[in-house]
């Protein structure tokens, strides 16, 4: 476990590093004024004397170095456009943590929501709750996320009495915006738990533990249901970080401050110092996710062996 686990880690670190190098030497390629708050009121002797403040003028492995040394102390750097001269650490320092807590209780209701639906869908098919399910999975799917989104905050406010503006310390206002958000990985959650247990429900462990008079509450429960689960288990630390990013389109429905919106912000005002900085960070987040999934999966399946076995090549 301990040599998978280092390997497995190795990987992704050489993967980031990998993803980090080539979306720095693109930026390097876009036009200079992305570094620059007042481009057009610089003349050349001014630009040029940015650029060699920056260090853009030495040699690009020379950059990438000077690059990477600044990341192993935690400096990314400072905003040129989005915010001039505020270090981005301090921006995100800022916006990260309501899209952090906005994810976890999104996530968590996803599961709260999904998991029961796909076990009773599993339970009664063809039944009410699997045509229940089905039509639910097909609409979240089929329907366009935007449409929904507006339907719910135009109710939802309405009915609910609550103000279409969020409020980080109004916690009213935090409920259509995570309920939204927990759509998707509901009906995800739902979809895939009812496939795995009906593929475990049709297995012989199951039909000979049926023939012993087994219940089939306890079946399902103790077998079918944890054994279904294990294979869903690998994508949560994926889906968890993912949807702390913040979803893009409901924190600006929402005027939500958080990290949705941000990277698309900063490429539209050509910010290439947070654009490089986002960019490394949600790659970070996508490549711990599945680590963390991979890992989890091998802990919790006994039947994942590390053990190269006699013969294989």
């Amino acid at each position: 476990m301990l040599k998978y686990s280092l390997k497995r880690l190795a990987s992704s670190v050489i993967t980031l590093c990998i993803i980090i190098v080539v979306v720095f030497v693109l930026l390097r390629q876009m036009p200079i004024e992305g570094y620059f708050d007042n481009f057009d009121k610089l003349d050349e002797t001014q630009v040029n004397a940015k650029l060699a403040q920056l260090g853009l003028t030495q040699p690009i492995h020379v950059q990438l170095k000077n690059f990477f040394v600044k990341l192993l102390h935690g400096d990314l750097g400072t905003s040129s456009r989005y915010s001039a001269g505020t270090p981005i650490t301090a921006i995100i320092a800022q916006k990260a943590p309501i899209s952090i807590y906005m994810g976890l209780m999104s996530m968590a209701l996803s599961l709260l929501m999904g998991v029961p639906l796909g076990a009773a869908m599993a339970r009664s098919r063809s039944g009410f709750w699997d045509k229940f399910g089905t039509a639910f999975i097909v609409f979240i799917n089929a329907v366009p996320a935007a449409v929904y989104y507006i339907f719910i905050q135009m109710y939802g406010t309405e009915w609910l009495n609550i103000s279409m503006l969020f409020d980080r310390n109004n916690w009213v206002t935090w409920i259509l915006p995570v309920f939204s958000m927990s759509l998707g990985g509901a009906a995800s959650y739902a979809m895939w738990l009812r496939r795995y247990m009906v593929d475990e429900m049709n297995k012989d462990y199951v039909r000979l533990a049926v023939s012993k008079g087994v219940s089939r509450r306890k079946i399902m429960m103790k077998h079918v249901f944890r054994n279904a689960f294990v294979p869903m288990i690998q994508y949560i630390p994926a889906s968890i970080l993912y949807t702390i990013c913040g979803s893009i389109y409901i924190e600006s429905l929402y005027s939500v401050p958080g990290m949705g919106g941000l990277l698309v912000d900063v490429i539209g005002r050509q910010d290439n110092p947070m654009v490089q900085a986002l960019v490394m960070i949600y790659s970070c987040i996508g490549i711990v996710g599945l680590l963390l999934g991979d890992l989890l999966m091998a802990v919790i399946d006994p039947r994942i062996s590390f053990v190269k076995k006699e013969g294989a090549r």
